[in-house]
């Protein structure tokens, strides 16, 4: 009788563990200010240090200096084995004018978005196929003494 009832037990919580892993989960990366705190700050009033004073500092800024703060916020699932997928992307651009004010506020998702196709260059190694021994072999060659012995030769 007690057998039955660890067997059972045993058998629920395995059920339970393998139901829970196929369950969809989600993460968050990085911080997007809401629609409320961007509230807060006056286009043409506000400047650099007062939006760092209410919505923080951004993780990355503009490439000319200080022309704009950037805030990025994705939300990715992940399902079992599945690669994960972006569910919700957010990127709040700050610009401001050439005295630090605040010259507009843009909101983007993912919906505002492209794909940008990335290109790989990827260098070919001529040393792929090759074991130590090979290459130690395929250099005796190429070997000159006097490089070594300071001649030009």
């Amino acid at each position: 009788m007690a057998i039955a009832k660890i067997s059972r037990a045993v058998t629920g919580i395995t059920l339970a563990v393998a139901l829970s892993a196929c369950t969809t989960q989600f993460r968050n990366h990085g911080y997007a200010p809401s629609d409320a705190e961007l509230q807060e700050i006056i286009v043409g009033v506000d400047t650099r240090a007062t939006v760092e004073d209410v919505i923080g500092r951004p993780s990355t800024s503009g490439v000319l200096t200080g022309s704009a703060y950037y805030y990025l916020s994705d939300r990715r699932s992940s399902f079992a084995f599945f690669e994960p997928e972006v569910v919700d992307r957010q990127l709040v651009a700050v610009s401001f004018d050439g005295d630090g004010v605040v010259r507009n506020i843009e909101r983007f998702t993912l919906r505002d978005g492209r794909v940008v196709p990335l290109s790989r260059r990827v260098t070919d190694s001529s040393v792929e196929n090759s074991t130590f021994l090979r290459q130690l072999l395929g250099n005796i060659g190429n070997f000159n003494p006097g490089q070594f012995l300071g001649g030009d030769g």
